[in-house]
């Protein structure tokens, strides 16, 4: 598979799909050469549903252990493909995290609606997909070199296949559940930072809208007017600096913001509340 306008063997890695492709490789090789056995790999660090509560650490360590070359590989090249856009769009931090959390949330579909152990990365890379169908959901991805198809649609279509066959009936050996953990978990964890910026562009929309009122004329117009043009002047500076974070969200993602940042649209945030709730009264 190819994503379009991505140059493929000819893209230089982002530092966490670097990490993440190494240590697979790492766990693969130390598996495979002997030094870890694969019995051991499989019921120490793979996640057991009958043994998560004793062994919790298995809710990441699944996603680095593969059963053959090729389990690793395919992951592996999902990763190299979709993984650098999203990191370089989103940042570093923001995009390990991400990671993690589809991950994890493929386990947890696993021991909520399935069974077993379950080990690869495959979940988590389910969610990288799906991000980097949510970015650039018209990039054509080359099957095999040979059959195009949007990417919105490849997962589409991965998607339904996960959730049919993991609810099918008798396993084929895939985890398709943590295949549609991933999908489901990264698909929320995305929508609350569309949230985010949706009440970011609605507080934007109701500032703008405040500056452009006009002010009734009277013995104290002038008065009030220029108190009221001095709010709106402190308003314009909030708003100017409320658009550049919200930029810098948009850009790196939400962890990029210092923690002087977030206090100040919590701030903001708080006093537009307080704001509404008296027009309310």
């Amino acid at each position: 598979m190819n994503p379009t306008g991505i140059r493929p063997f000819g893209l230089e890695l982002t530092p966490w799909v670097k990490r993440l492709i190494a240590a697979n490789a790492v766990v693969f090789v130390l598996i495979f050469a002997g030094a870890i056995p694969m019995e051991f790999a499989v019921e120490y660090l793979g996640f057991n549903v009958s043994q998560a509560w004793r062994e919790p650490w298995t809710i990441i360590s699944y996603m680095f252990v593969h059963g053959g070359f090729l389990h690793l590989f395919l992951n592996m090249l999902m990763l190299f493909f979709f993984g650098p856009p999203l990191e370089r769009r989103w940042g570093g931090k923001e995009f390990i995290t991400y990671y993690a959390i589809c991950g994890v949330g493929g386990a947890l579909f696993t021991l909520v609606f399935g069974g077993g152990t379950i080990i690869g990365a495959s979940g988590a890379i389910y969610g990288v997909m799906l991000a980097y169908a949510l970015n650039w959901p018209d990039n054509l991805i080359w099957i095999y070199a040979i059959f195009p198809i949007k990417a919105k649609y490849l997962v589409l279509i991965l998607g339904a296949i996960s959730f049919f066959s993991a609810f099918a009936g008798p396993t084929d050996g895939i985890a398709h559940l943590a295949h549609l953990g991933g999908l489901v978990v990264g698909f929320v964890y995305l929508k609350k930072g569309w949230e985010l910026a949706a009440r970011g562009k609605d507080l934007r929309k109701r500032w703008r809208a405040r500056r452009l009122r006009v002010i009734p004329g009277g013995k104290d117009g002038a008065a009030r007017a220029r108190r009221r043009a001095g709010a709106a002047d402190e308003e314009a500076r909030l708003l100017e600096i409320v658009d550049r974070l919200l930029d810098k969200i948009g850009a790196e993602g939400l962890d990029s913001l210092t923690p002087e940042e977030r206090r100040f649209l919590d701030e903001v945030s708080r006093r537009r509340q307080t704001s509404q709730q008296e027009v309310r009264h």
